[in-house]
């Protein structure tokens, strides 16, 4: 409720309020822009503080971590209801099917006290998302400055890289090999995976984009002010 006053109070850039429909991506996107700083740096500080936590992914627990699951919790609720109530559900049903996951993983995780440190690990990716939502904000605001979002398309890709896949592909690892297929277990292995599937998804839609335009596809004249995720 904070963030969104906040964001309600900064100024838009005359590329937002010029186009209808915008300011509520653009509002939406400083809200995701601040529960990133917040969360990303929170999951550094926490893994930091307590770095015995990694050697006990199932049954570590720390009261700074556990704090952080429920802060989070409560984004992907907010945000969910944000884009129920603003009517964007059609263009940014992905959001919404990536925080039924999050959420209903999140919480069975704060029930059973369980597997807080893969939370924490998979948190690590809100540090790659301050710089994928920098690179959508200045994408909306039209920036005049090609030499800013061009050093920011590179480090948003070594933080992809280090933040996202890395954090992800060494949980699933751990999940298949480790934790049994049942239960809680079996749920958030499943969790796991389908969220796979989605992130592969947005780093091809990532490099197709920043790296590769010729092999975009169908995107031309599409109207996109209502996405929240990356399509173009």
């Amino acid at each position: 409720g904070a963030l969104r006053r906040l964001a309600l109070a900064l100024p838009q850039p005359a590329a937002v309020r010029s186009r209808p429909g915008r300011d509520w991506r653009w509002r939406n996107l400083l809200v995701s822009f601040a529960h990133s700083v917040l969360a990303g740096l929170w999951a550094l500080f926490s893994l930091w503080h307590s770095p015995e936590l990694l050697s006990d992914i199932q049954d570590g627990y720390s009261v700074s971590g556990h704090l952080l699951v429920c802060f989070s919790s409560g984004y992907f609720i907010h945000d969910t209801l944000d884009i129920i109530f603003n009517h964007q559900s059609r263009s940014s049903w992905e959001y919404l099917v990536h925080h039924a996951m999050a959420i209903s993983a999140f919480v069975s995780l704060i029930i059973t006290g369980r597997f807080l440190v893969a939370a924490v690990l998979l948190l690590l990716v809100e540090v790659s998302n301050i710089f994928l939502t920098v690179r959508m904000l200045l994408k909306m605001s039209n920036v005049p400055s090609p030499a800013l979002y061009e050093a920011n398309r590179y480090i948003n890709l070594v933080m992809y890289f280090a933040f996202r896949l890395a954090p992800q592909a060494y949980l699933t690892w751990y999940f298949l090999r480790y934790v049994e297929v049942q239960g809680q277990g079996a749920f958030l292995t499943a969790n796991l995976l389908l969220l796979d599937a989605m992130i592969l998804m947005y780093f091809s839609r990532l490099l197709r984009s920043d790296f590769f335009p010729s092999l975009r596809k169908g995107s031309a004249g599409r109207d996109v002010d209502g996405e929240k995720f990356l399509i173009d």
